[in-house]
């Protein structure tokens, strides 16, 4: 099948954010008829946020990395699932969803690459942040943090109804000072940026439906902050957003054909993982459906946890329901289905998984046992 050039955007932003809400927006209000397909990377092991995306939908399609930035070890993790979803979805467009830790210029680097200037079209990179972490030097002294405004395209004010008006004018001056500071050795690319106005966009849950048509349209904005990119054919030189067709059937670089994902649980149900990295530690855990949890236990433990984030789907006795917390505040939702309970926890100091994992023990029933 020869396919269209798809438009690409990624959307990132640091943990927390609301990258995952704002997809959820997004995919409700696609063109009717149109495919379109979410790569979302986390840097947990053992991966929460497909989750809690709905993809009942037939026209949406999701795939998910997890692990750590999926842009290291030479971009081969994300190469691979961009590869095996386009294969299978052939979307009409793409969205990539980084890890809050993941590190945006490399994405971008692996995105651009020429094979990629074939069957991509990147258009805007967005950076949600949230204002008032403006005031917070764990935010604004974490490389990370900055780098995704370094690269944004579009700049989304995420939770914009928790904050005075102000602090959109002081994430404006912020915005100003680091991509002032950021050296760009490409002339073009500099002369891009002089000249080139971010727009900010304030957005909220709260108010989504009165903004989303604002953010739909800056799916459609170029990419063009980082460097000015170009596909080379032959001895022609094309700007990267001239319409192509591509053959994903024949092409070498994709194949639908995707390994089985096991999860190698212990004797007693349970997959543990940890991670580290960035200032970071992540402690997840897998339980097989065979775990019932108690709601009210569980959603008491969450809310009592010290860390800086933490996501889950568990199978209750309720139903299954979807965790999803950062800073004490604390989003539950209903889920149609799961194939098990998982919970991720992110911190920036070491926490007792010894403890982490008796807790939720105590809170569950292993139906059968």
């Amino acid at each position: 099948m020869i396919h269209k050039i798809i438009p690409t955007n990624v959307i990132t932003g640091f943990l927390g954010v609301g990258k995952t809400s704002l997809i959820k927006s997004l995919l409700r209000h696609k063109p009717e008829g149109e495919v379109w397909a979410v790569l979302v990377n986390e840097f947990g092991e053992v991966g929460i946020d497909a989750g809690l995306i709905d993809s009942t939908e037939a026209k949406v399609q999701i795939k998910e990395v997890a692990g750590g930035c999926m842009c290291c070890a030479a971009g081969v993790p994300m190469q691979v699932a961009i590869n095996q979803l386009i294969a299978k979805a052939k979307p009409d467009r793409l969205l990539i969803e980084p890890t809050g830790l993941g590190h945006p210029k490399e994405v971008l680097k692996v995105l651009t690459q020429p094979h990629y200037q074939q069957v991509l079209a990147m258009k805007a990179c967005i950076t949600l942040v949230d204002a008032r972490k403006l005031s917070d030097t764990r935010y604004t002294e974490h490389e990370i943090f900055n780098q995704q405004l370094q690269v944004a395209d579009a700049v989304i004010a995420s939770k914009s109804d928790r904050y005075a008006a102000s602090s959109l004018g002081q994430l404006t001056d912020y915005l100003a000072r680091v991509r002032q500071a950021n050296n760009i050795d490409d002339q073009l690319a500099n002369h891009q940026l002089e000249n080139h106005q971010l727009e900010i966009v304030p957005w909220s849950l709260q108010q989504a439906d009165e903004s989303i048509a604002q953010v739909m349209a800056l799916l459609s904005q170029p990419h063009q902050t980082t460097h000015t990119t170009k596909a080379v054919i032959g001895s022609v030189i094309q700007p990267a957003s001239t319409p192509r067709l591509v053959d994903i059937n024949y092409s070498p670089l994709f194949s639908a054909a995707e390994p089985e994902q096991i999860v190698q649980f212990d004797p007693r149900g349970i997959l543990c993982k940890l991670n580290q990295g960035d200032g970071f530690y992540s402690y997840g855990w897998v339980f097989d459906p065979s775990y019932e949890f108690d709601f009210d236990q569980i959603l008491s433990f969450i809310k009592s946890l010290q860390v800086a984030r933490v996501k889950a789907v568990m199978i209750t006795e309720e139903g299954i329901a979807g965790f999803n917390g950062v800073d004490g505040e604390l989003s539950v939702v209903e889920l149609d289905d799961a194939m098990d309970s998982r919970i991720e926890l992110l911190s920036m100091s070491e926490v007792n998984p010894q403890d982490i994992e008796a807790a939720l023990l105590q809170a569950a029933t292993r139906l059968g046992a």
